[in-house]
């Protein structure tokens, strides 16, 4: 088969078709069925062009090509939310907020936890389109994979696996043909031992004396995420009761006056420091790390102290003992832990047992464990991980809103923002997909916040009559610090609370100038007191914020 006889073999079909005309009598050289068959093309041309902007008329057709052409215009779910947020965006939360039904039907909790999220601007088959949007993307695909230690991680070639850091003691989860659990409980353990001794004051510094102050040092996630529960349960009465003569500071920025706030009024023979990086090469970590060994041995008069003064978090040994570590006090963690969600491992779970005990850690496990239970088996309309995440993409991607307000009416929550900024935004601040492509639509929100009510003088002015950011409350039923006084009509949490429900209905409703008018309002006055509304919003409420919340 050469192309010789390639020319042989087509000539020779080529004459044969026209030795069957010539005996028949036709003409073999024409083609007018064509033509037929190009014009009824035109009109499903035409039909195409209509039909992928929107609905179109198809009645000029019979039946099985209607039902054929229906099928074959069917867009995927990206292109139907696209098409349905036009219609959504025209429709005010007014009048969304009539419908009692859908409000009562969006309202989902679980353990205490309570979302309704009524004040989205969302209708049922949003929803509907949303969830069909998550079975087409295989998230409960890759959810059970994540729980079954699947290398989801795929640039990285990594497990996911900070729900096996909060695991139950008896449960199993293999990776790579190790059940990482018991690896997990096998650090917890060593975690508890070292902090009940450092708290009992078995385990002493260099003179003898108790150490009562810890500073930990580390950056990004070795950082936020720590901070946030530490000063989220200062003012619980457990930890508070827990932590009574202890101190617990945090170095991060390589700016020397982070470092002489982080120490400021310690004293060194009372001080434990936390190191924090996996690898012991994080610049400004080790920048800090050698500036407060420097401090210690200035104080102390010995590099000997460095031993029973400092200990890490990490995975290089080679590098911790040529820092002058004790190996026994090095607390490891894996490659399957990424740094925003690394709270739950040592680099959490130490410096926090040292200031409020283990004890209640594991309360903070706990939580967390049930949360993961309830992502893991909830329905997705009942789901709340899954929810939030589906109203996060539809308000980013398709209503082209670019931030979103993190508002929690409790003080605790202090740094739950800063926390919650780098979770997000470091987590899908992408351009390309899984497989390298372009992202199809835009990824990721501009994550703020502060806690209510400071927030509310600050920047709501921009959220009620400037932009539109979705914006996410979190409410507390019961207060860590309850206080009442006589003769004021609610106690102090009542009144924060006050707020808390006021604020997502001014959001949604508004003010329109009818409503100025009839309170009269000055004329020049309305367009500056009218509020527009229609902003979204969802709402959290937990019964009280202790460490299991």
């Amino acid at each position: 088969c050469d192309a010789r006889a390639l020319g042989q073999l087509l000539a020779l079909y080529e004459h044969r078709t026209a030795v069957q005309g010539w005996i028949w009598r036709i003409n073999s050289f024409d083609q007018w069925g064509v033509e037929l068959g190009k014009s009824l093309a035109t009109q499903v041309r035409s039909h195409f062009a209509a039909g992928r902007q929107g609905p179109a008329d198809a009645s000029k057709f019979i039946q099985p090509t209607q039902a054929l052409l229906g099928r074959y215009l069917m867009p995927d779910a990206l292109t139907m939310l696209r098409v349905h947020a036009q219609a959504v965006k025209a429709t005010h939360l007014r009048t969304l907020l009539a419908n009692n039904a859908r409000n009562e039907a969006m309202f989902a909790d679980s353990g205490g936890v309570v979302l309704d999220y009524c004040r989205q601007k969302v209708t049922q088959e949003t929803l509907d389109l949303l969830f069909s949007l998550a079975e087409a993307s295989g998230l409960e695909e890759r959810k059970q994979s994540m729980f079954a230690g699947g290398k989801i991680n795929e640039t990285e070639g990594r497990s996911v696996l900070h729900v096996a850091l909060r695991s139950a003691r008896d449960s199993s989860l293999e990776v790579d043909g190790k059940n990482v659990v018991s690896e997990v409980w096998s650090v917890l353990d060593a975690i508890k031992s070292f902090s009940d001794g450092v708290r009992s004051g078995q385990w002493t510094g260099h003179t003898g004396k108790p150490l009562t102050d810890v500073v930990c040092i580390g950056i990004g996630g070795s950082y936020l995420g720590v901070e946030f529960v530490y000063e989220a349960l200062r003012t619980d009465s457990a930890a508070a009761e827990q932590a009574k003569g202890r101190r617990l500071r945090f170095l991060a920025n390589v700016d020397p006056i982070d470092s002489k706030r982080a120490l400021d009024g310690l004293s060194a023979e009372t001080t434990l420091v936390v190191v924090i990086s996996k690898t012991f090469t994080t610049a400004e970590t080790m920048l800090n790390a050698r500036t407060v060994k420097a401090w210690l041995i200035k104080e102390l008069g010995t590099e000997a102290c460095v031993a029973k003064h400092v200990v890490a978090c990490s995975t290089a040994l080679e590098k911790t003992k040529a820092f002058g570590i004790d190996p026994a006090n090095v607390f490891g963690f894996w490659d399957w832990v990424g740094g925003r969600f690394s709270v739950w491992s040592a680099v959490g779970m130490l410096p926090l047992s040292l200031q409020y005990g283990f004890e209640i850690c594991d309360k903070f496990l706990e939580g967390a464990r049930a949360m993961d239970e309830h992502f893991r088996t909830a329905l997705p309309t009942e789901n709340l991980p899954t929810l939030m995440g589906l109203l996060s993409v539809w308000n980013t991607s398709f209503l082209g809103y670019e931030g979103c307000a993190v508002l929690p009416y409790c003080q605790a929550l202090v740094r739950f923002v800063a926390h919650i900024q780098q979770l997000d935004m470091e987590s899908n601040g992408k351009r390309v997909q899984m497989d390298g492509a372009t992202c199809a639509t835009s990824t990721g929100a501009l994550y703020f916040g502060e806690p209510g009510t400071n927030g509310q003088h600050s920047f709501y002015q921009l959220m009620h009559q400037g932009r539109v950011i979705p914006a996410e409350f979190i409410g507390f039923i019961a207060s860590q610090a309850p206080l009442s006084l006589e003769g004021e009509p609610v106690s102090n949490h009542d009144e924060l609370m006050c707020n808390y429900f006021a604020q997502p209905d001014a959001l949604a409703l508004g003010k329109t100038e009818a409503q100025l008018r009839e309170e009269g309002v000055p004329e020049n006055l309305i367009p500056h007191k009218a509020f527009p509304g229609d902003r979204p919003s969802l709402s959290m409420l937990l019964p009280v914020c202790d460490a299991r919340a």
